[in-house]
């Protein structure tokens, strides 16, 4: 009998039981398990810890008080969706949202089906969502309110989740970074290994926390370096569309000729490099120095021979994958000259 075929046995053994089972109970009525008993003992801890992992709400109890000997049940009110008494026109409504929006995994045409929708032939969607190994665990740990710790950028993070986002084609993690006691933002997607899950109700999320306010949409502002007060200038040619861009409290001056100086509060350089490239001649950054050096450099040709920058990134701010600085993938060209963009 394959593993498998035991956790499902096993699944459906917990949850016909009308009363918490015994190791030795369950071992009883399910196949697979080894003879011996520590064998049999190593096995059955890892089928609970898999079930666990998936999700499913195995509790352990104590069946026999004076002896301490520890029970298993799932309660199916915990692990069966209630019914949801959904209308016709909420079916269809639930249908046209699954059609318009698709997970890699197919995951959400099976809990289309388990809501009792039909199956269609299959319609090319809206949009696209990426299914990451990261995000079950992420998604568990913050309905637990578990503290969690991951790789990321070759350094171990440990984190208190308050929200996951989705913007630019990427999803978002932000909380609080438990060694720095600051609220950060980490892509999913550059979560290096797994991600371990820590005791539940380990942390709180502040009263009044917005993840939208949070999560901002400008690609600049989604990074985690201490961030900048940067100063761009836009000539009169592109000032009416920056404006609509990012609204009139972003202009912090207007001059004579028509141009525009705005003002942007900088965590991603490497977004703002593309943001700034966009304009071609038409733009120049003017502060910080360390942002303008940045972009003199480029302009100068000190990119690598692949049209790289020195830290691998592309020309327009894009990483070594060819995916935009904010991981769109969108790509914008940059200017001919040393003129317009530093």
């Amino acid at each position: 009998m394959d593993k498998l075929e035991r956790l499902t046995n096993l699944l459906l053994v917990l949850l016909e039981a009308p009363r918490a089972l015994t190791m030795r109970e369950i071992v009883d009525q399910v196949d697979g398990y080894p003879a011996g008993e520590a064998a049999c003992r190593q096995t059955f801890e890892r089928d609970k810890r898999t079930l666990r992992e998936e999700g499913v709400p195995l509790e352990t109890v104590t069946v026999e008080e004076r002896e301490g000997i520890q029970g298993y049940r799932v309660r199916p009110e915990r692990y069966y969706l209630p019914e949801l008494g959904l209308s016709d026109e909420e079916q269809a409504a639930l249908n046209l949202a699954v059609a318009a929006v698709r997970l890699d995994t197919g995951s959400s045409r099976d809990a289309l089906w388990k809501l009792g929708g039909a199956e269609h032939d299959p319609a090319p969607p809206f949009a696209a969502l990426p299914a990451l190994p990261a995000l079950p665990a992420l998604h568990e740990a913050l309905r637990t309110r578990a503290p969690v710790s991951f790789g990321y950028r070759g350094r171990q993070r440990r984190v208190d989740p308050y929200g996951l986002g989705f913007r630019h084609g990427f999803w978002y993690l932000l909380g609080r970074d438990r060694d720095h006691d600051q609220q950060r933002t980490f892509r999913v997607d550059r979560i290096e290994g797994g991600v371990e899950r820590g005791e539940p109700d380990g942390y709180a999320v502040p009263a009044g926390f917005d993840l939208g306010a949070a999560l901002p949409d400008e690609p600049w502002k989604l990074g985690e370096g201490e961030a900048l007060r940067a100063q761009v200038l836009i000539d009169r040619a592109r000032a009416p569309l920056v404006e609509a861009e990012l609204g009139e409290d972003a202009i912090s001056e207007r001059r004579d000729d028509g141009a525009v100086v705005v003002t942007l509060e900088v965590t991603n350089p490497a977004a703002f490099r593309s943001w700034v490239l966009g304009f071609l001649e038409h733009a120049e950054v003017l502060s910080p120095p360390e942002l303008r050096s940045e972009m003199v450099a480029w302009l100068r040709g000190e990119a690598g021979p692949d049209g790289s920058g020195p830290d691998g990134s592309g020309p327009d701010g894009s990483g070594p994958d060819g995916s935009g600085p904010d991981g769109s993938g969108s790509e914008r060209a940059g200017p001919d000259g040393d003129r317009g963009a530093p």
